[in-house]
């Protein structure tokens, strides 16, 4: 939205009220301008024009209002408010900051028709400039900086609707976000606050291939199924069965310079939960607060059906605007299906043709507008910046034929399933590592072998092979029972046990196994690795499979996930292993 865009008020009358969705005639608008409905003034976007009948998508509670109402046009489409302040703040879907809202109502219980700016306009920032006068600046350009929190400096960019031109005047000192701090040659005033419509993606030079991981912390996703920064991944799993755990972990623990999380559509503890914890957790990178480099979209699901729509562009426009400054951006969506059913429920309500599973027909093309915002890209400042963005799915019944898990994995490059029965087995995170896969592997090898080890590809293949071959035994385990499998591959059911238990299973609640670095990963695999070696050499030694298996040191491999001082603990397993089987011969 341009700057000097005039507002209208071009009025019109509701003609029907069908839930979320009004229909108005003589409304005077273009689509996806956001509107003002009934004498209360409920928040809309305008989403289908058909002669002087306007339909619109309310973004609240649609009860009480009736035909003749008024409808009021802001001649604008639905923006965010950009600058300094939005980091340690919990916003509704359409960037309402909800303690403002509670100052306001003087109670947790929202009105309806209530607005509030999605910064504060009266804060004052101190800036910093970086541009003096007579120097040239174009749009994107950094002119100053700002102490946002104690962890992010938020940078002043030139809006990337401006021309630039050169500097005449730049001011230093405290201001608030709608005063003036740098003007142009051209009459351009440069303000800490941007608008920017939240449909539209802001502009950048060069999309380029990610070759970075987002580390998380995680071993099954770090080891097997690495996400790049500026990835997509998707998290689709039944209900309980542990989606949400793992995008807090990713909130915690990845290696992001910025996390916004959205709450779409998800229950109200699971979001309450959010807000309670985040607030108290520090952040294991800088020891500063965990908000410091945070914000939250809450919507969840009893809250109007329509902002769940709004409140993913929402999250992704605020998470291109911190990606402009050079930053690295991880984005949660929690979940992605309730956004569908919004949409799925808009679409039945405008009577359109529905297409599988009574989703619109323009599921799939929704879906992707959402992830292909996700990527690793050269800005027009010159810096670089990158949005991961990662989807929780719930799919009903844990069926992962579904619409939208099938058309989500159409468009991400990772894919984290996780499985009911590990879940009901109490093995987290219950990701299934036979269904689930990374694509983004081949390209971040080369940064694993450099920073951790170089035969990392090789030890995470060898995994991957022990745990097929394992899936395979199994069958014939199922039928004839353990005892009758050739020794060699009763052994090869032990090594991939502790792959399971000590390299897959993770405790998300234990101060030291809840964060577990690449390095330490690695380590892990070569110990297991180690005992599959010098097992198979014993075996082969002739010494029987019951006396391998049973060795003092080998269930100390179970130990290793929470051990502070790893290093010096695996040096002295891998030792008693070797020792322990070599003695057997």
């Amino acid at each position: 939205m341009s700057q000097t865009a005039q507002t209208v008020s071009e009025d019109g009358i509701i003609a029907s009220v069908s839930g979320p969705v009004v229909t108005a005639r003589d409304l005077d608008a273009r689509m996806n301008d956001v509107v003002y409905v009934g004498d209360e003034g409920l928040m809309g976007e305008v989403i289908e024009i058909e002669g002087d009948t306007t339909t619109i998508q309310v973004y609240e509670e649609t009860s009480g209002i009736s035909p003749g109402e008024p409808v009021e046009n802001t001649g604008e489409p639905l923006s965010v408010d950009l600058g300094p302040g939005l980091l340690d703040t919990i916003y509704d879907g359409v960037q309402r900051p909800l303690d403002v809202l509670e100052d306001k109502m003087g109670s947790p219980y929202l009105d309806r028709g209530v607005d509030a700016p999605g910064i504060e306009l009266d804060t004052e920032w101190e800036f910093e400039p970086e541009v003096e006068e007579g120097d040239v600046v174009e749009a994107g350009d950094v002119v100053g900086v700002v102490e946002e929190t104690i962890t992010i400096d938020h940078k002043v960019m030139v809006p990337p609707d401006y021309e630039g031109g050169e500097v005449v005047a730049v001011e230093s000192g405290s201001f608030t976000v709608e005063e003036t701090v740098v003007e142009l040659d051209n009459g351009e005033e440069i303000q800490m606050r941007q608008e920017w419509p939240v449909r539209e993606a802001r502009p950048t030079v060069e999309k380029k291939t990610p070759r970075t991981p987002l580390v998380s912390g995680q071993r099954i996703l770090d080891g097997l199924f690495p996400i790049a920064k500026g990835g997509t991944a998707a998290i689709p799993g039944p209900f309980g069965s542990g989606k949400t755990v793992t995008q807090h972990q990713l909130a915690k623990y990845a290696d992001a310079d910025i996390i916004i999380y959205v709450g779409c559509g998800e229950r109200g503890n699971e979001m309450t939960e959010v807000i309670d914890d985040f607030p108290e957790l520090e952040d294991p990178s800088t020891g500063n607060p965990l908000m410091a480099r945070t914000s939250l979209i809450a919507n969840t699901s009893n809250m109007p059906v329509a902002a769940r729509e709004s409140c993913v562009y929402t999250g992704i426009t605020i998470a291109e605007f911190y990606r402009d400054m050079g930053y690295d951006v991880a984005l949660m969506a929690d979940s992605t299906s309730r956004w569908a059913e919004a949409m799925r429920e808009i679409s039945s309500r405008l009577e359109e043709m529905p297409g599988e599973e009574g989703y619109p027909a323009y599921l799939a093309a929704r879906l992707s507008q959402f992830y292909e915002r996700a990527g690793y890209f050269e800005n027009v400042n010159g810096t670089e910046g990158s949005v991961s963005a990662i989807g929780a799915v719930s799919p009903p019944g844990g069926d992962f034929s579904e619409p939208v898990t099938q058309n989500t994995l159409r468009i991400v490059k990772t894919f984290w399933a996780l499985d009911a029965d590990l879940a009901e087995r109490r093995h987290f995170p219950s990701i299934n590592w036979n269904e689930s896969y990374s694509l983004y592997k081949d390209q971040l090898d080369p940064w694993f072998q450099d920073e951790v080890a170089d035969d990392w590809p090789e030890k995470r293949q060898w995994a991957v092979d022990v745990l097929d071959e394992e899936t395979e035994l199994q069958e014939i385990v199922q039928l004839v029972g353990k005892d009758a499998l050739p020794e060699d591959q009763q052994l090869t059911l032990e090594v991939a046990r502790y792959l399971r238990e000590a390299y897959l299973q993770q405790n998300a609640f234990h101060p030291v196994d809840t964060y577990c670095p690449p390095e330490k990963t690695y380590l892990m695999l070569t110990t297991i690795q180690t005992f599959n070696d010098e097992a198979f050499d014993a075996l082969e030694a002739g010494v029987p499979v019951d006396e391998i298996i049973d060795i003092d040191a080998a269930p100390n491999i179970n130990r290793i996930g929470v051990q502070e001082d790893y290093e010096a603990y695996v040096d002295e397993l891998k030792s008693e292993i070797t020792e322990q089987l070599r003695s057997l011969y």
